[in-house]
């Protein structure tokens, strides 16, 4: 007999993105069903080892912030990039980046002044992932079905119905839902269901990467440790990740153009060569971590009912830690379209504007993500020859690499840009008003209230961050008290739209225009000195409702990119 299991949503994949996914939709109100391969508490690959200052703002609104702050590294464990020779031996240059003990009062180096509640966080998925399950299946209307394989399914005009198999025992199961999302890897069974495919670089570098089990190696280091340790030499170039910050540690090692064996390459004596160690070194392999960098990115992210987030809508090398954290951004844009869609506030229509809104941006992240890594494969295979060389020409070649390392990376490791920069300028529910937004860089980026942008995040005057002054819908800023916005509250209303009025009587310049409405995503979707002339008509192109919404528009490339 096969079991049936009804939800509004159902997710295939329960790593950060589905759980992320998962727990924003349980938060919004919507009843959600995770299938998820592993059993419960089966551990994650180690990979993922940095959440953006954008995804700590999201688990800071869901609640669970705190609990991933305190867990990783040690609270006091340099959170730095240190550029050596080798791994223990003599240091080129460091970018310095606040331990977490530090990470909300630091005010030194190029690492801090981030514009948020929540700045970013080193920590690896092995530790991540558990604390957002833990969180996840506490929530109400959220249940997560491990080691439950979803088989294939079938759409119509009102639902999906999906097939699927309890792995213990083979039992049968039909899940019926309103809206399907893949979160399933990059292999995405979903994906091949829907007919996108993967379009772009499939080969972009090879790194044969090991978790091992070190105990002695932090004494071995001459220099204080760091988070990430790159070893620069002509023998072999890769870099170390402290994942407990203790004794386990993910070594990756860049293979050559023409190494494309895993195997046939000696993993033993690239370690040893990385690291800067002799044949008395001991430790142990816990597990093998291949992969190939790629830059693929899905041709489509919906078929009707069904989406796709995260990997299995693209992959990349994830410069900047922009992986995971690119697919919880995906997430979070499709999201709140969700549940206006099953709230019935919002029209069908506005789930159109997840592909429209994050597919571009996809596109851009990836091309700067490769850009980037082959610049870095060209420092590696451009290290001197004379590197070590204890002369004033070795030390010359020193000073000069490890300039150049911590010039072309420093702005990968503090990428403000790429956190808050990014803007949606072809989105068929935000309503421009004919002002570019400004370009962004990797790590620079202009505060704007342009539509499309990141609503600017701000310090209130009873030191409470704006962000956590906003509700799970739509929220109008209002810099002047005297503006009356009672229309547009009405209007809201009638549509059943949800939104909040927030007073900002002493906010700063980004805020200069009278009235800033800000969506449930925190990116700027009207803004005015007045109401406009018709706030209904404004309203209903918010919840995908305008009947002759305007044409989308491109996305002018990321500056730098």
């Amino acid at each position: 007999m096969t079991e049936t299991i009804e939800t509004d949503v159902l997710i295939i994949g329960a790593g950060p993105v589905g759980l992320t996914l998962a727990m924003d939709l349980a938060w919004r109100g919507i009843n959600v069903t995770v299938a998820e391969l592993r059993a419960e508490g089966e551990p994650p690959s180690v990979k993922c080892n940095h959440v953006s200052a954008r995804s700590m703002e999201i688990f800071r609104r869901l609640g669970v912030a705190a609990a991933l702050r305190d867990a990783g590294l040690p609270a006091d464990y340099p959170n730095d990039i240190s550029y050596r020779i080798t791994a223990t031996g003599e240091e080129l240059s460091r970018i310095p980046i606040p331990c977490r003990a530090d990470r909300y009062t630091a005010t030194e180096g190029p690492d801090t002044h981030w514009p948020t509640p929540e700045p970013p966080h080193r920590i690896n998925q092995i530790f991540l992932e558990p604390i957002l399950f833990r969180h996840a299946t506490a929530m109400p209307g959220l249940r997560v079905l491990n080691r439950v394989r979803v088989l294939g399914f079938e759409q119509s005009e009102v639902g999906v119905s999906a097939a699927a198999e309890r792995l213990e025992d083979g039992s049968r199961l039909r899940i019926a839902c309103a809206y399907l999302v893949g979160c399933d890897g990059g292999a995405s069974p979903t994906r091949k269901a829907i007919g996108a495919t993967f379009q772009g670089d499939p080969v972009v570098q090879r790194v044969q990467s090991t978790f091992i089990r070190a105990p002695d190696l932090l004494s071995r280091m001459p220099a204080r440790p760091a988070w990430a340790t790159f070893s620069l030499n002509p023998r072999r170039s890769g870099n170390m990740y402290a994942i407990d910050g203790r004794e386990t540690w993910l070594i990756h090692n860049y293979l050559r153009p023409d190494e494309t064996d895993f195997e046939a390459v000696d993993r033993d004596r690239c370690i040893r060569l990385i690291l800067g160690v002799g044949e008395d070194f001991r430790y142990d392999v816990i597990s093998k971590e291949d992969w190939i960098g790629r830059r693929l990115v899905a041709d489509r992210f919906r078929d009707r009912r069904v989406f796709l987030c995260g990997d299995a809508s693209h992959i990349w090398v994830p410069m900047a830690g922009y992986g995971m954290n690119a697919g919880i951004a995906d997430a979070m844009n499709l999201s709140w379209l969700l549940a206006g869609a099953l709230s019935g506030w919002a029209a069908p229509a506005i789930l159109d504007a997840y592909e429209a809104e994050r597919l571009p941006i996809t596109d851009q992240v990836s091309r700067f993500a490769m850009a980037h890594s082959q610049a870095l494969s060209s420092q590696r295979s451009g290290v001197p020859d004379n590197i070590e060389a204890p002369d004033a020409e070795g030390e010359a070649a020193r000073r000069r690499l490890g300039r150049e390392a911590y010039d072309l990376n420093v702005n990968q490791y503090c990428c403000g840009g790429l956190n808050f920069g990014y803007f949606y300028d072809h989105s068929p529910i935000i309503a421009y008003d004919g002002e570019a937004a400004p370009g962004y860089t990797m790590a620079g980026f202009t505060p704007s209230t342009v539509p499309g942008c990141r609503t600017p995040h701000v310090w209130l005057a009873d030191g409470v961050s704006l962000y956590d002054r906003l509700g799970p819908g739509f929220t109008l800023l209002r810099t002047d008290p005297a503006i009356d916005v009672s229309p547009l509250v009405d209007a809201a209303a009638r549509r059943g739209l949800p939104l909040a009025v927030l007073d900002l009587p002493d906010a700063p310049a980004p805020y200069a225009r009278g009235l800033v409405l800000s969506r449930p995503d925190q990116h700027v979707a009207w803004r005015g000195e007045r109401l406009p002339a018709d706030p209904l008509a404004l309203v209903d192109l918010l919840r995908g409702a305008a009947p002759d919404a305007e044409a989308p528009r491109p996305v002018p490339a990321m500056a730098g990119a």
